[in-house]
C-alpha cells in the first residue's frame, strides 16, 4: 500500500524541519550543550510540525535512531483527547517513577493536552512541580487558551507558525519533482493557498491531486477538483460589491453556483481574497461572510454579498416619508428692524404632531422633542434602524428617552454600536434607556392588575357589589 505523502515526507531530524527555524535553532543548541528542560510545550495551528518535532527531540535526547516505525519503551506517546480523565494521569505518575530502560531519560509526549479535564490537569501539575530527574514532558496543543497558566508557567513554550505561501510552494515543488508529479507552478500555488500554511494539509491536497491524471496538472484542474471558485469570478464579484450592482452580483453568483460549487467554498474564497488584500469598502462584506453555513447557505451567501440597502424591509412602510425638520434645539435668532420698516411679530411655530400612543406604555414627548421628526431623521441615516421602532413603544422626558422593544431581536438591533450612535445624534442630552422585552411585559401586566384593583376599590367605595 502506497504511503501517504505527509507521512513519507515527515522530517526525521531537526535540520529537515522547514519553516520553524526560530524553534529548531534553540532546540539544536540545547542538544549540543546537553541542557534540557523537564517540560516543553509546543503550541500552534495543526500541521505545523509540533508532534514531529516532539518525536525527533525525544529520540535526539536519548540518542535513539529515529525511524517512524520503531518504538522505544522510554518514549511514551499519549493522546490527551482520548485519555482525558484524572485516572489516566495518575497512572502516568505511578509509571513515571520507574527508571528508563535504555535511554538516559523517560520522555512523555502528550498530544492535544488542552483536552485534559480539570482534575487531570491538577494531577499533572503535581508531577510538573517536582518531577523525577529522569523525566521529560513534551506537550503539544492547538489551543493554548485552554491550558491552565499553572501548567504553562512550568514549561518552556514554543510557538509554531503557519508557513508562508512562497515557502510552501517551494516545498511542494520539491516533493512533486521527487514523486514525478507533472504539475504547473500555478497549480501548486493554489494548493499552497488552499493548505493554509499547514504542511500536512498541503501535502494531503497534493496527494489527492496527483492521482487525477498522468497528463500535466493545471490550475483549472485543481480548481475543478477541489471545488474552488475561479479567481476571475471572485474578482468580478468583489468589484461589483461597492457599487451595489444588483444584477451583476446576482448573475455572477448564479454562475458560480451553477458550476456545482458550495456556498461555503465561495464564501471561504472571498474571505481569503479580502484578507490577503483588505480594502475599507469590503470590510462590511468580510464581517457577514463567516455566517454562510447550512441550512439555507445559498440564501445567506446572497444576503451577504448584496449591500444592506438593497435588502427589502417589510416594516419600513410606517416610517415617516418626509425629512426631519429640526431635531437639535437651535439658538433663537433676533430680527433687527431697519429705520424704514417696523419690526414684524415672529410667526407662531407650528407644533409637531403628537406621537402615536401605543399601549402598554404611553408615548410622552417633552416640549422640544418630536417623535415623528426623530423617526424621520433616523430614517435618513438608516431605514432599517427606523423600521425597528415600529416594534417598540417609548417614553420621552426632558432627561431621558426610554424605549420598550416588543422582542429581544428588536432590542439586539437597537443596541448595536452604530444604532446607538445614530439614535444619540437626535436626542440631545437625554439619557437613552432600552428596556428588556420582559420588563415591558411585566409593566403591562402590573398596569392591568392596577386597573382591576382600582375598579374594585371604586365599587367598594360606592357600596356596590364586586361582579365576580
Amino acid at each position: 500500500m502506497r504511503k501517504a505523502l505527509y507521512r513519507k515526507y515527515r522530517p526525521k531530524s531537526l535540520s529537515d524541519v522547514i519553516g520553524q527555524e526560530h524553534i529548531t535553532s534553540i532546540l539544536l543548541n540545547s542538544l549540543n550543550k546537553h541542557q534540557f528542560s523537564h517540560a516543553y510545550l509546543f503550541t500552534g495551528p495543526r500541521g505545523t510540525g509540533k508532534t514531529s518535532i516532539a518525536r525527533i527531540l525525544a529520540h535526539e535526547i536519548n540518542n535513539f535512531d529515529y525511524e517512524l516505525e520503531d518504538s522505544y519503551i522510554d518514549i511514551v506517546e499519549i493522546d490527551a483527547a482520548s485519555n482525558t480523565s484524572v485516572d489516566n494521569i495518575r497512572d502516568l505518575r505511578e509509571k513515571a517513577t520507574i527508571a528508563p530502560v535504555k535511554g538516559q531519560y523517560k520522555i512523555y509526549i502528550i498530544d492535544e493536552i488542552h483536552m485534559l479535564s480539570k482534575s487531570a490537569f491538577n494531577a499533572l501539575l503535581k508531577i510538573l512541580e517536582e518531577p523525577p530527574e529522569h523525566i521529560i514532558f513534551i506537550m503539544a496543543t492547538t489551543d493554548i487558551e485552554k491550558v491552565p497558566i499553572t501548567i504553562i508557567s512550568r514549561a518552556q513554550v514554543f510557538n509554531f507558525k503557519l508557513a508562508d505561501t512562497d515557502t510552501m510552494q517551494k516545498y511542494l515543488r520539491h516533493v512533486s519533482d521527487a514523486e514525478n508529479i507533472n504539475i504547473e507552478d500555478s497549480a501548486l500555488n493554489i494548493i499552497a493557498h488552499r493548505g493554509g500554511g499547514s504542511f500536512r494539509d498541503s501535502l494531503s491536497l497534493l496527494d489527492q491531486i496527483s492521482t487525477i491524471s498522468d497528463a500535466k496538472i493545471t490550475a483549472d484542474i485543481v480548481n475543478s477538483s477541489l471545488g474552488i471558485p475561479a479567481e476571475e469570478s471572485i474578482n468580478q464579484l468583489l468589484s461589483y460589491y461597492p457599487s451595489g450592482d444588483f444584477d451583476s452580483i446576482t448573475n455572477t453568483l448564479k454562475n458560480l453556483l451553477a458550476t456545482g460549487l458550495k456556498p461555503e467554498s465561495i464564501a471561504e474564497s472571498i474571505i481569503k481574497k479580502i484578507t490577503n488584500n483588505p480594502k475599507p469598502e469590503l470590510l462590511t462584506l468580510l464581517k457577514k461572510l463567516p455566517s454562510v453555513s447550512s441550512p439555507f447557505a445559498e440564501a445567506k451567501l446572497l444576503l451577504a454579498v448584496l449591500p444592506e440597502y438593497t435588502t427589502p424591509v417589510a416594516t419600513q412602510v410606517s416610517c415617516p416619508t418626509q425629512p426631519a425638520t429640526t431635531i437639535q434645539p437651535t439658538q433663537p435668532t433676533q430680527t433687527i428692524p431697519t429705520p424704514a420698516t417696523k419690526p414684524t411679530q415672529p410667526k407662531t411655530p407650528i407644533a409637531a404632531p403628537p406621537a402615536k400612543q401605543t399601549p402598554p406604555t404611553p408615548s410622552i414627548d417633552s416640549a422640544d422633542f418630536s417623535w415623528d421628526n426623530f423617526l424621520a431623521a433616523v430614517k435618513a441615516d438608516s431605514g432599517l434602524l427606523c423600521s425597528q421602532f415600529n416594534k417598540t413603544t417609548h417614553k420621552v422626558t426632558d432627561k431621558t428617552l426610554e424605549i420598550f422593544p416588543e422582542k429581544k431581536s428588536t432590542k439586539d438591533m437597537l443596541e448595536r454600536k452604530n444604532s446607538i450612535e445614530t439614535i444619540r445624534k437626535y436626542i440631545g442630552d437625554r439619557e437613552l434607556i432600552i428596556h428588556d422585552p420582559e420588563d415591558s411585559q411585566k409593566d403591562s401586566a402590573l398596569s392591568k392588575i392596577s386597573d382591576i384593583m382600582g375598579g374594585i376599590q371604586e365599587v367598594k367605595t360606592n357600596g356596590g357589589e364586586i361582579p365576580f
